[in-house]
């Protein structure tokens, strides 16, 4: 009997020792990041339009509306402006109302507050024009011409350039060769050397656009276009890319 007892005490302790393997420690690793700039000139630019039109007569407004549209695309091609860089948006429609108080009839809601009669202003008839004119220099002139077109708004003009994603391509390794030697001199410095990377990330910033639009030039971001442009300097695109990057540590 003890015998037995022996043999299955033992029998126990070799499957605990299998169960549970010894931990391995991590191997030694240092951890940086490294962030890259470039300065690129613009070459084009991103014109957004808006064309709204209103008339209690719907189709009165929407055929004012196309005809807005129309003469904005005869400027396009008057510039040469390639199909594919002119995005037209489906058009839309909204019904306009006005309240209207009136001490003499006063209307009330449901919760006792005074709204007032609904009055119908009309239909609203709008679309969008996305534009990429490609020559920048010639921004002013056809920014004079558009305006002539009889449209609502210029929403947004972005200038932006064409080298934009080998530009994104050279700051991305621009941070990495920079993460490289940061790690190297970092572990030269205690009389080590770095492995293989085994953890890379990217933080994409925002691209930062320089305007240096003068003092007397017209904002033309947002609002409706009521005279034109006088001059205009595009300024400058910053391209960044930020890195961290793990390596191994000889």
């Amino acid at each position: 009997m003890k015998r037995f007892l022996i043999v299955c005490l033992f029998c126990t302790a070799v499957s605990v020792s299998t169960v549970f393997p010894q931990i391995q420690p991590k191997p030694p690793t240092i951890d940086v990041s490294a962030n890259a700039e470039i300065m690129i000139v613009p070459d084009q630019v991103i014109f957004t339009l808006d064309v709204t039109k209103r008339n209690k007569d719907m189709n009165v407004a929407k055929r004012e509306t196309d005809a807005v549209l129309a003469k904005i695309l005869d400027v396009t091609r008057s510039f040469g402006i390639k199909q594919e860089d002119v995005k037209t948006d489906y058009i839309s429609v909204d019904m306009r109302y006005q309240s209207v108080r009136d001490s003499k009839t006063r209307v009330f809601d449901e919760d006792g507050d005074e709204v007032g009669t609904r009055v119908f202003l009309g239909y609203d008839v709008s679309t969008t024009v996305i534009v990429r004119l490609p020559d920048i220099k010639r921004f002013e002139s056809f920014f004079t011409e558009v305006m002539k077109t009889g449209l609502t708004e210029i929403d947004s003009v972005r200038f932006e350039s064409s080298e934009m994603i080998a530009q994104r391509k050279r700051a991305r390794e621009m941070a990495m060769k920079a993460a490289y030697e940061k790690a190297s001199a970092m572990a030269g410095a205690i009389n080590q050397t770095i492995g293989k990377a085994i953890h890379i990330a990217e933080n994409v910033p925002n691209d930062s656009r320089y305007s240096n639009m003068s003092s007397n030039s017209t904002n033309f971001s947002t609002g409706p276009v009521t005279e034109p442009v006088a001059t205009f300097s595009p300024g400058a695109i910053k391209i960044s890319s930020q890195v961290s990057v793990t390596f191994l540590l000889n």
